[in-house]
């Protein structure tokens, strides 16, 4: 009988050469292409020494690790221009390293610490960078979805000739603020680029249980008359190739697109995740680390391209371990937020000399 795994999967029978080949890749230098991999294993190096910090009890709340998924986040944001955009869901990690916040900032936010990315306030799923064009991990389910339609809107109305990338999880497909944003996206012409990371199982119920669905998912978004595809999301040269078609769909045509890459994760929904080896066999787990693992195809296919060697690989993935174990003492040595900051970062009038007294904010004269 098929595993979830062989569905998800059934239907891309593609040549990886043929992505290589694209010129969003043709481009890249030996250089880039080592970029990239550097910062895939970047991020499954942090999401390891997170994982420790949780176990250990330095991380309270919620923790949703990105290991098995780096090439979807790493690969998408790799093509964006100046006037790009990203907005996420509370699997937030990756997409912020993506975009160039340090390990530091990012692992102190998650220890509560003041010199978090958000002060220490928002932890695993809020981190921020709007001056990277990062607007966020968002801790309800599809609440980024309208977010970042309004993200797009502001590209269009301001005549900017850029897109928003909003990404979300299979689970929250379902949810009534994602199709309304579907239509507002077709109606009036939004340059959105919609991503859909299906992993598979959402909270821990997979995808056929929980989702309707004829052939895959993005396919809904023929019901708004909106363009969509699917792609394979372990292949750092395909999710770039269809990624880079759906941002000249937006900055061209100032088109929306429902973007289904298909990928997978090694660790539960959450750290808090005690059932994630109940709803999926070992033995799929390990399948896909053993042929699908995005690091080490890419790393496979630089080192037969001639631009990567073993040693070079072994020197990437050390740095990128100490980088790790660098934040983690940073977090661990960092200042708490005082008490008197609690206040702070709340409404943006309180932190600019205007109080409400209790009440909503109008301007002076209508109070």
């Amino acid at each position: 009988m098929p595993t979830t795994l062989d569905v998800k999967m059934k239907e891309k029978k593609t040549s990886q050469e043929g992505f290589a080949t694209a010129a969003v890749n043709q481009s890249l230098k030996p250089a880039d292409k080592i970029r990239l991999l550097r910062d895939m294993i970047r991020v499954r190096r942090f999401e390891e020494r997170s994982l420790k910090a949780y176990t250990d009890g330095n991380i309270a709340g919620f923790l949703h690790l990105y290991i098995g998924q780096e090439a979807v986040a790493i690969g998408t944001i790799s093509v964006c221009g100046k006037n790009d955009h990203v907005i996420t869901a509370y699997r937030d990690h990756a997409h912020a390293l993506g975009v160039g916040m340090g390990m530091g900032e990012c692992m102190a936010e998650m220890y509560g610490k003041a010199t978090g990315c958000s002060k220490g306030k928002g932890g695993s799923m809020h981190f921020f960078a709007p001056e990277k064009n990062y607007w966020g991990g968002h801790g309800i389910v599809g609440g980024q979805t309208p977010l970042g339609l309004g993200i797009a809107y502001y590209l269009k109305y301001k005549g900017l000739k850029g897109a928003c990338l909003c990404y979300l999880g299979d689970g929250a497909v379902n949810q009534g603020a994602f199709h309304e944003s579907l239509n507002l996206a077709s109606l009036w012409n939004i340059p959105v680029v919609y991503i859909i990371e299906n992993n598979g199982y959402s909270m821990g119920t997979s995808e056929a249980r929980s989702s309707a669905f004829r052939d895959c998912l993005a396919k809904r978004a023929e019901g708004y008359n909106m363009d969509w595809d699917v792609c394979l999301g372990h292949d750092i040269y395909e999710v770039r190739a269809k990624t880079q078609e759906a941002l000249i769909r937006a900055h061209e045509k100032s088109r929306p697109t429902l973007l289904e890459i298909d990928t997978y994760r090694y660790e539960g929904h959450s750290v808090a995740d005690a059932n994630k080896k109940k709803y999926r066999s070992p033995e799929e787990i390990e399948e896909y680390k053993k042929t699908k693992d995005p690091i080490f195809l890419f790393k496979s296919k630089l080192i037969a391209e001639g631009v990567m060697t073993e040693e070079a690989y072994e020197a990437i993935d050390q740095e990128a371990k100490a980088e790790a174990a660098a934040a983690e003492k940073f977090a661990e040595e960092s200042p708490y937020p005082t008490p008197e900051s609690m206040q702070e970062d709340i409404y943006w009038e309180v932190d600019h000399g205007r109080t409400s007294q209790g009440r909503i904010f109008f301007n002076d004269d209508e109070l």
